[in-house]
């Protein structure tokens, strides 16, 4: 069985869902410390064929809390009316905005949920397999470990053979030591990305938003192949 697992990031790049299409379970890291400034409540859009952050309000956000002890603000219009400005003239737009727009309005404020929810959703849209797991839903977990221990620890609670992580853990996990507990350990490697973004020159790595904008779901599905295991 494959494994996926990693915080729950809002309306993240392609790189995210390539990961979710990869694996057969994933598993969202809800008991993980919020990490400021960090990709849990913001990414990029195109903006007058430019990248533009946007933020997701948060109430009471800290480092020191966990991402399910943080609340969403109910007012996330500012954010919603940005997204049709700029995105009313995309060929999907009228598919996509209700979807976003479902999204933005979910009555579950709690962090965790909410941005889990949108994963969620967006993966349902696409069509895609993968069944989802809240890392507090699990037990058996040994709290104590930490890192490279951690996962194999959860490897081991999920019945993983094969662990699938981006490719930034190359420096924090070991391909050894995951197979000395007989599970195969990769990283995903997205290749260049590239779809017609109206008729400006192509804004790479802006959030899964953006290619859902000007993409089909076969088309998209597409994209989502354009990956590597290293």
């Amino acid at each position: 069985m494959k494994l996926g697992a990693n915080q729950p990031y809002f309306l993240p790049y392609i790189g995210f869902f390539q990961l979710i299409k990869a694996v057969d379970k994933y598993v969202i890291g809800d008991n993980i410390q919020y990490i400021k400034k960090g990709w849990i409540n913001r990414n990029y859009l195109l903006l007058n064929g430019k990248s533009y952050m946007f933020h997701l309000k948060l109430l009471g956000a800290s480092p020191n809390k966990m991402i399910n002890e943080i609340t969403v603000a109910d007012d996330q219009c500012y954010l919603l009316k940005t997204i049709e400005i700029n995105y009313r003239r995309a060929p999907f737009f009228s598919t996509i905005f209700p979807l976003i727009e479902n999204i933005l309005c979910y009555e579950d404020k709690n962090l965790a949920s909410y941005v889990g929810n949108s994963i969620i959703q967006i993966a349902n849209y696409l069509q895609l397999n993968t069944k989802f797991i809240y890392l507090s839903d699990l037990t058996g977990l040994d709290t104590s470990l930490k890192a490279q221990n951690r996962v194999l620890n959860l490897c081991s609670i999920m019945g993983a053979t094969h662990y699938i992580n981006a490719i930034g853990g190359m420096e924090l996990y070991s391909k050894e030591r995951f197979a000395e507990c007989n599970i195969k350990l990769s990283f995903l490697k997205t290749q260049p990305v590239e779809y017609k973004q109206f008729n400006n020159p192509f804004v790479s790595w802006l959030s899964i938003l953006d290619v859902l904008m000007f993409n089909s779901v076969d088309e998209t599905n597409e994209l989502l192949k354009q990956y590597e295991l290293v």
